[in-house]
């Protein structure tokens, strides 16, 4: 799955190893019916005490979605406009970010994190976040989960980071040959708890049908819509034009990010 610029299996029922399943929540899809707005509002419902808990951890005072409190002066475009020139370095191998004083940024982040961007990437290895957008350390907030998709834990992370750290964008993305969304596609019995990533992936199956590349941008695409309808705290941003959130495709072989919309 894979700056010198920047300023500031279904539900399963308990098994014998006593651990519950994993909550399964299907993302938004052409003909989703009521029951589809219903797990979105429980779903609102769980993030919102999640991300509560998240900002009390911090001790930091948490409205939702005020206050942000980053460092960065970036608005949300000229947030995406960095990503895209560090990735666009990336594919001409002139990479900034290792010149970078690490000791100096190590002592500068003990204390805080101030992020200008949040990606939502697969957990596939081949997708090394910061590299492939030539950032260094603090400057991106990382989630991973095999085939990018957004769980209440998923969306807690980066309310968290969106509302607390004040990232101006979040980039959903997905990349060639995943793992996750082929599995889906095949629909074939896996071991352990595998297939339960499969009904967070199946309505980009659903509408792009069983071509790879199709159905991975179409998940990319849907795990970005529910992360904007799902989240009060995003929206909420969203509708201030504080934060964009961005479904994205990374060419594992030409080391290309595309955004999709």
């Amino acid at each position: 799955m894979n700056s010198s610029h920047h300023p500031g299996n279904d539900a399963t029922k308990r098994n014998g190893t006593g651990l519950e399943p994993p909550r399964v929540l299907r993302a938004p899809h052409p003909g989703a019916s009521n029951a589809s707005s219903s797990r979105r509002r429980f779903l609102q419902m769980t993030v919102g005490g999640a991300a509560a808990g998240l900002a009390m951890a911090a001790g930091m005072e948490f409205a939702t979605p005020r206050p942000v409190l980053a460092q960065t002066t970036l608005d949300p475009d000229a947030a995406l406009r960095e990503l895209m020139d560090g990735n666009r370095r990336f594919t001409a191998e002139r990479l900034t970010s290792f010149e970078h004083d690490l000791a100096v940024l190590k002592q500068h982040t003990i204390e805080k994190q101030e992020p200008f961007a949040a990606v939502l990437s697969c957990a596939d290895s081949r997708v090394p976040v910061e590299l492939v957008f030539d950032q260094s350390i603090g400057h991106i907030f990382v989630t991973r989960i095999a085939g990018n998709i957004v769980t209440s834990e998923i969306i807690a992370s980066l309310e968290y980071g969106a509302a607390v750290l004040g990232t101006k964008v979040i980039l959903v993305m997905g990349h060639a040959g995943c793992g996750a969304v082929k599995s889906t596609i095949q629909a074939k019995e896996v071991p352990g708890q595998i297939s339960a990533l499969f009904p967070h992936i199946q309505p980009a199956v659903d509408q792009a049908g069983p071509h790879l590349e199709a159905a991975i941008k179409a998940n990319a695409r849907i795990q970005a819509a529910l992360l904007r309808e799902a989240s009060t705290v995003i929206s909420g941003l969203l509708k201030e034009k504080k934060l964009k959130v961005v479904a994205a495709y990374y060419d594992i072989a030409s080391g290309t990010v595309t955004t999709l919309e």
